[in-house]
């Protein structure tokens, strides 16, 4: 089962990329931020100018390209995701909460035993809650200690 995991989210669901300047700026992308409504050209911000500024106008401006939008935000609910790590050792780590898209992707965001939070993306499979009175009384107990 291939998992299809946009890892760019921003507010537009565009963003542009630029091939860099020899001897000047590297290879970067940033996030379209708004779309001239004059030119329809799509803007991104200038940090030197602190300004938005048309993609087009860098001129090492080399394309667009689809990012996602997230429109909601759904709690983890319990699930877990599980995968092998680079020496195969299983991982199995909380789903803190799924992201939800402009277009019904839900992807989700762990988080480790550090309190480091990130996108799942290499997920092998999901493991749902526990279910029914069982996992009620066990979160019960586990409260009261």
């Amino acid at each position: 089962m291939e998992k299809s995991i946009v890892k760019y989210y921003n507010s537009t669901g565009w963003t542009a990329y630029f091939s860099g300047i020899e001897g000047g700026e590297m290879a970067r992308m940033r996030d379209v931020e708004a779309w001239d409504p004059e030119t329809g050209a799509a803007m991104v911000v200038d940090p030197t100018q602190g300004k938005l500024r048309a993609a087009t106008s860098f001129p090492d401006f080399s394309r667009l390209e689809r990012a996602q939008r997230v429109s909601g935000v759904l709690p983890g609910g319990g699930w877990r995701a599980h995968w092998d790590d680079e020496d195969g050792a299983p991982v199995s780590q909380e789903i803190l909460g799924w992201l939800i898209t402009d277009i019904g992707q839900a992807a989700p965001i762990t988080i480790d035993s550090d309190g480091n939070v990130e996108l799942a993306e290499s997920v092998d499979r999901f493991v749902a809650p526990p279910s029914g009175a069982d996992h009620f009384r066990e979160s019960e107990s586990e409260n009261r200690r």
